[in-house]
């Protein structure tokens, strides 16, 4: 199932769906889990007292893609001012995560960086539309 095609099939898009806004939704929701997952094996690793910011960081991120995917798939009405202000907010927890994860070498904190720079440029290109 496709997020892209969900949202072009709203009523209100009558077809002439976003791109940009469609792929910072899905990716929104990809770097939510991701960044979650990411907090929860820092958690889990042997040097957990030195990864508590990181652990908040990628919380904090976690709940604002969740929060920035559920207000950009809504498509009824308009709230363009709130939707860049939450792309926005995206970017910058986005980069400041991957930022934070840059700094351990382990494989899901450079997954957890990817996957937030990714989804950062992805809402600035979704802005840029809106």
């Amino acid at each position: 199932m496709s997020i892209q095609s969900m949202i072009a099939e709203h009523p209100d898009v009558a077809g002439n769906e976003n791109e940009a806004l469609g792929l910072a939704v899905r990716h929104a929701m990809y770097a939510a889990a991701i960044t979650n997952s990411c907090a929860d094996a820092c958690a889990a690793e042997p040097d957990v007292a030195e990864r508590r910011d990181c652990i908040r960081m990628c919380s904090d991120t976690s709940d604002i893609c969740t929060a920035t995917y559920r207000v950009a798939s809504r498509r009824t009405g308009s709230n363009e001012a709130l939707l860049k202000s939450m792309l926005s907010l995206c970017v910058e927890a986005c980069e400041a995560c991957a930022g934070m994860c840059g700094h351990h070498d382990d494989d899901h904190c450079r997954r957890c960086a990817k996957m937030c720079r990714e989804c950062a440029e992805d809402c600035r290109k979704a802005m840029a539309t809106i």
